[in-house]
C-alpha cells in the first residue's frame, strides 16, 4: 500500500481501522468513528482553550494524589465495543481525541495513547461538532464503557454530566449551572464560574 501523506488520498466514504490510521502521515487531525473519517475542526477558539485549561487545572489538582492521569487533546483514544472486540488494531474502528480525559487504569496507556475507555471524558462543544459530540460520541463512549462523560456547552455556560448505570447505559444528571460534582469521583467538585472563568 502506498504511503498516505495527504487526506485527499483517502476515500472519505470508505471504512478504516486503527491499523490503517497509524500508517497515515498527513498533518490534518482526524478521528475515526465506527471506521469513518471525520476531519477535526481547525484550532479551537480562545474560549474553548480557556475552558479546557480551567478544567485541566481543576482535574490535575484533584487527581495529583491518585494513580489517575489527566490528558488533553491531542491524545489518541482507541475505543471498541467491550462486548465484541478483542482490542487488536484490525478490530478497532474508533479513534477519538477528546478535549480532556482521565485514565486510572494505567495498563490502558501505551506509546500511542489510550487503548480502551478512560474513566472520564470531557468534550467541549464547538459550532461545527455539536451533533457528533451529542449523538455519535455519546453512543461510542457508552458502548466502550467510559464511566463518566461531560458535555460542556460554552454558549449556555452549562455542563451536562452523564454516568453509566448498572445496565451500562448513560443516565444524565440535572444540567450543572452552578456547581459540578462528579458521580464517579465524588471529591471532584468545582463551580460553573471556575469552568467558564
Amino acid at each position: 500500500m502506498a504511503t498516505i501523506t495527504d487526506l485527499s488520498q483517502l476515500d472519505l466514504n470508505g471504512t478504516y481501522s486503527y491499523a490503517d490510521y497509524i500508517k497515515w502521515q498527513f498533518e490534518e487531525r482526524v478521528e475515526l468513528l465506527r471506521g469513518k473519517i471525520f476531519p477535526m475542526s481547525p484550532a479551537p477558539s480562545i474560549k474553548h482553550q480557556e475552558i479546557a485549561s480551567n478544567l485541566h487545572y481543576r482535574f490535575r489538582v484533584n487527581f495529583e494524589q491518585r494513580d489517575c492521569k489527566v490528558y488533553f487533546s491531542p491524545i489518541d483514544v482507541r475505543l471498541y465495543n467491550r462486548k465484541k472486540s478483542r482490542k487488536v488494531s484490525q478490530e478497532i474502528y474508533t479513534v477519538v481525541q477528546p478535549d480532556l480525559c482521565v485514565v486510572c487504569d494505567q495498563s490502558k496507556l501505551d506509546k500511542q495513547g489510550c487503548n480502551g475507555a478512560p474513566e472520564l471524558v470531557v468534550e467541549i462543544l464547538s459550532p461545527g461538532n455539536t451533533r457528533r459530540e451529542m449523538q455519535d460520541k455519546f453512543d461510542l463512549y457508552q458502548e466502550a464503557g467510559v464511566q463518566e462523560y461531560w458535555l460542556v456547552q460554552p454558549l449556555e455556560k452549562v455542563v451536562l454530566v452523564y454516568t453509566l448505570n448498572e445496565k451500562e447505559q448513560y443516565i444524565g444528571l440535572r444540567p450543572a449551572t452552578e456547581n459540578i460534582v462528579s458521580p464517579y469521583f465524588p471529591d471532584l467538585k468545582m463551580t460553573i464560574d471556575e469552568v467558564f472563568a
